[in-house]
């Protein structure tokens, strides 16, 4: 049919079916649901809309429930639709026809009337959305006393976060983008801005990275003027703002990881920005170093439940069964980086995961090295160290500056 709009509305559909069917994040699951859409609009509003419909998932159900006389089923395709037709119109200001005109096509030979009915009854009622989304149950326990809090911190998408290849023009920058900074090396956009179109981005001046990720990179240089030269492993470096980070700071750079198109981004990245490092695509299961590493960077593999401003999908698709799964991962290349440390060496271990057992847990395990704790003056103001010396993020932080992702970092030095 064709019908202005709807590819778009299909995708979204498609995108929502392989995160909650498939355990796709919507990143994997865009390469086949957006390939036939033409156009960075088209392909934007679907993404959009299939994050605002999982992002409100909980509350948009409840509003569905609240105008049928028999639930319809969890997975029934017809709750999907009403899900992406109220994200439009309570989350992305589109008018209510053109939700129709769009939404409706979806359910040909399906109950058209019924989602029809719903939708109109609900759009009557003037509903609205609550301030702050419900998190799905599951989740609300996993993340306990701060649940409520970052559930706050997902009501909107993040602003953009820059991170600057030469840190003492933090000033300059900031006034010349428009921006405001959090710390040394760090300006913030608001959401929606062209990244290519800005100023800088040619020339590498500056590379796109929440602030909340540019923090483990940043304790490697605790006490020390950067990193004049030593050797540092980036560990599951792609796409590389960590590597860039390392570069620009002194850092003799290995850059380490399995994934051969994201080692491709990093290289690129590193084109832009005129920085340097060693790129090496392997298993860290199976590498092994020449010689020993100053120090080491673990940005270890996780849920990323963390960035759930941003991507809203890891708050349906992420389980227990996936949590213990990436915790042994973790606990076993905790034990392998240690391995490749110089006596006197840093490790840092970072995952932007809310969950416990990605961090508190691992990092309580950890024998054989000799913890350096986290100092609030390492730290943006508002932000401070957990009683062990680690630190512990979440998106209802910073909340009147903007927020930043959910991580947990510790650090350690090898006797």
């Amino acid at each position: 049919m064709d019908i202005p709009g709807l590819p778009a509305r299909r995708a979204a559909l498609n995108l929502i079916d392989a995160v909650l069917r498939r355990g796709e994040t919507l990143d994997q699951a865009g390469g086949s649901a957006l390939a036939r859409i033409k156009g960075d609009a088209d392909r934007a509003l679907a993404r959009a809309i299939a994050a605002e419909a999982l992002r409100w998932r909980t509350d948009l159900d409840a509003l569905i429930d609240s105008a049928t006389r028999l639930p319809l089923a969890d997975d029934a395709k017809a709750r999907a639709v009403l899900q992406i037709m109220l994200a439009q119109v309570l989350r992305l200001e589109t008018p209510a026809h053109a939700v129709i005109a769009t939404g409706l096509p979806l359910l040909m030979g399906g109950p058209r009337r019924l989602a029809h009915g719903v939708f109109s009854t609900l759009t009557k009622r003037e509903v609205t959305l609550p301030e702050v989304p419900t998190l799905p149950e599951p989740v609300m326990e996993r993340w306990g006393a701060r649940a409520e809090a970052i559930a706050a911190g997902l009501a909107v998408p993040p602003p953009l976060d820059l991170a600057l290849r030469d840190a003492e023009a933090t000033a300059e920058w900031a006034e010349r983008l428009g921006g405001v900074s959090l710390m040394p090396g760090h300006v913030r956009l608001p959401r929606g801005i062209a990244v290519e179109h800005l100023e800088g981005f040619r020339d590498g001046a500056w590379w796109v990275q929440d602030l909340a990720a540019s923090l483990p990179a940043r304790m490697l240089d605790a006490g020390k003027s950067g990193g004049e030269g030593r050797r540092v492993l980036d560990l599951c470096a792609a796409p590389g703002g960590k590597t860039m980070q390392l570069a620009a700071a002194g850092w003799k750079v290995t850059a380490l990881d399995n994934a051969k198109r994201r080692l491709e981004r990093l290289r690129e990245n590193l084109a832009r920005t005129s920085l340097e490092a060693e790129v090496v695509l392997a298993d860290a299961f199976a590498w092994e170093p020449e010689e020993e590493f100053d120090a080491i960077l673990l940005d270890a593999p996780c849920t990323a439940t963390g960035t759930s401003r941003r991507h809203p999908d890891v708050l349906h698709r992420i389980g227990p069964r996936q949590i213990a799964e990436l915790a042994e991962v973790q606990q076993r290349m905790l034990a392998r980086a240690a391995q490749w440390l110089k006596p006197g060496g840093t490790l840092v271990y970072a995952v932007c995961s809310l969950e416990q057992e990605e961090g508190e847990d691992r990092a309580a395990e950890v024998e054989g090295l000799t913890l350096a704790p986290i100092t609030a003056d390492e730290l943006p103001e508002g932000l401070a160290p957990t009683g062990e010396g680690w630190l512990r993020t979440d998106p209802g932080m910073l909340a009147e500056a903007g927020g930043l992702d959910g991580f947990f970092i510790a650090r350690w030095v090898k006797p």
